[in-house]
């Protein structure tokens, strides 16, 4: 399977998570579904492209912007990047409807929070940091599990 195949068919996968979480928020086994099935495929293309083309990533890249820039002129070090960023915001998705539930707050409020952490990861979870902030009126409220 090609790299482009691949990055073609993680994408598709993903957005299958993001719209169990975006448009059935109290599906019990969705965390489950998400984690189990989607992100740990996402883990074992990750550890298989890594394990398999160990050799060929330079590890010094990863200490300079230069670096970095240059390993991702690399469509397999684009790959992996992707691929990461698609389980880890998955991952931030599945914490920001968890820790909304938490603390009752309205899953049409963090519609928008969802659809930012998919397209923009960081900005997302701000975004949602700031409605819990609101909410609580504490910002550090056991709001971390």
């Amino acid at each position: 399977m090609t790299p482009d195949t691949v990055f073609q068919l993680c994408n598709a996968i993903a957005m299958i998570g993001w719209i169990i979480l975006i448009t059935i928020p109290m599906w019990p086994s969705s965390d489950k579904f998400i984690i189990g099935i989607i992100v740990a495929l996402f883990a074992i293309i990750y550890t298989f492209y890594i394990v398999t083309n160990l050799s060929a990533i330079d590890m010094k890249s990863f200490s300079s912007l230069k670096g970095v820039t240059a390993l991702f002129a690399n469509p397999l070090a684009v790959l992996l990047g992707w691929v990461h960023y698609l389980a880890f915001d998955l991952m931030v998705g599945i914490w920001i409807k968890k820790n909304s539930l938490k603390y009752g707050i309205n899953h049409w409020l963090i519609i928008p929070c969802l659809l930012l952490t998919f397209m923009f990861g960081p900005i997302g979870l701000l975004v949602y940091l700031l409605i819990r902030f609101v909410k609580t009126r504490n910002y550090f409220t056991a709001n971390y599990h």
